[in-house]
């Protein structure tokens, strides 16, 4: 179950000289004491994943995912992505969401309990109804919808990853990407889009040799990447 990629071992108590009592090491030393893990997964996510693999060179199972999230967090992102559709994905998960237990199996067809102790967190740019039936839903507890920014916000995060980039913030130019380029698109904010019009940016400054800079001129040819036109394509 332990895996250094996930898990950090925690500071190991001292016991104080002075004391009468021992306070450390008070648990099975077989088992290594931990933070909280947190472990994140994408479109890689395979439902094998979600059961016990089994090594026959080494001949010892690698834990699934959820078990390494013991304790912890177990992300789920960019939830319909996966080659298995989110619907068998919680459909694996019935017993485990409802009575915090999983059952696993090994080689040899004998299956044994273990707690189900992770907070499971599902993201997606899907609309749940389109991937989830209402058993599903019905099973997920809390559904938060995150949306874009408003435009205050919106600069917030421009000035900060500007700054955080080392290009310069310029007036006319922001004026520009608020007044000619966004209207085109309903006003319409996201998150992702400060820092890929800024590393755009970027790039045309140095592919071109020249200081980093913003200019209407740079966020036009920006924002043409961040879009794909409609158009038929004819072969």
């Amino acid at each position: 179950m332990f895996d250094p990629i996930v898990h950090s071992a925690a500071e190991e108590d001292i016991d104080d000289p002075n004391s009468l009592r021992r306070t450390s090491g008070r648990y099975d030393t077989r088992y290594v004491k931990c933070e909280r893990p947190t472990v994140v997964t994408g479109g890689e996510l395979t439902l094998s994943m979600l059961d016990l693999v089994y090594n026959p060179t080494a001949r010892t199972y690698q834990a699934p995912l959820q078990l390494k999230s013991s304790g912890g967090t177990f992300i789920i992102d960019d939830l319909g992505r996966q080659a298995e559709p989110p619907q068998s994905i919680v459909n694996r998960w019935i017993v485990p969401l409802e009575e915090n237990r999983d059952i696993l199996a090994l080689q040899s067809g004998e299956k044994f309990e273990v707690p189900f102790d992770t907070l499971v967190i599902f993201s997606t740019n899907f609309h749940p109804n389109e991937i989830f039936d209402k058993a599903a839903l019905r099973r997920i507890f809390f559904k938060i919808k995150i949306d874009g920014p408003n435009q205050s916000d919106f600069l917030e995060i421009f000035a900060m990853m500007a700054r955080k980039r080392k290009i310069p913030l310029d007036e006319p130019a922001l004026v520009h990407l608020l007044q000619k380029k966004y209207p085109t698109i309903d006003n319409i904010y996201a998150n992702y889009q400060p820092i890929f019009l800024i590393d755009q940016m970027i790039s045309i400054c140095e592919f071109e040799g020249i200081p980093y800079q913003m200019t209407p001129e740079l966020i036009d040819r920006a924002w043409a990447n961040m879009f794909v036109k409609e158009e038929k394509i004819v072969h």
